[in-house]
């Protein structure tokens, strides 16, 4: 449902939510190592996301990205909408040009439920929240840990 580049995004963003602050920036090299995420791609990623004011960056020695505390309280619907748009969220599941409630397509009715709570929990859900969860809960941003 969403696309390489949304992935990427987020697990930078979260990676930087736990890795990062004001006084700690991360350079892109850094970023893209640890996520395993080919570098040029997810420089452009985060440098359209710091235009967005969804990361913070400062250039020069000792420059880089980060999350400030406004950052922080930014949504996962934010950075979907940023880098995909919602079509995808509109789109039908069959890829047919006209599927709604009054036309429904053969899955419409399945579909909708699971697309509306995604909707939902991607629309409130921070990347505080998140971080709180991936701390508590030890989920994987990549597999780079599991492979020493």
């Amino acid at each position: 449902m969403l696309s390489k580049a949304c992935k990427y995004a987020i697990r930078a963003i979260l990676f930087l939510a736990i890795n990062s602050n004001k006084d700690k920036k991360i350079g892109i090299k850094k970023i893209a190592e640890e996520l395993q995420t080919p570098q040029p791609f997810l420089a452009k990623l985060l440098q359209q996301l710091s235009t967005h004011k969804l990361v913070s960056s400062t250039k020069g020695p000792g420059g880089g990205f980060y999350l400030s505390e406004k950052d922080l309280q930014i949504k996962l619907w934010d950075i979907v909408v940023n880098i995909d748009g919602t079509d995808k969220f509109d789109q039908c599941f069959l890829g047919l040009s006209l599927c709604s409630d009054k036309y429904p397509c053969p899955v419409h009715h399945i579909v909708k439920p699971f697309k509306n709570e995604i909707l939902v929990d991607f629309r409130q859900k921070t990347i505080e929240q998140l971080k709180g969860e991936i701390e508590t809960e030890g989920t994987l941003l990549s597999l780079k840990l599991l492979e020493k």
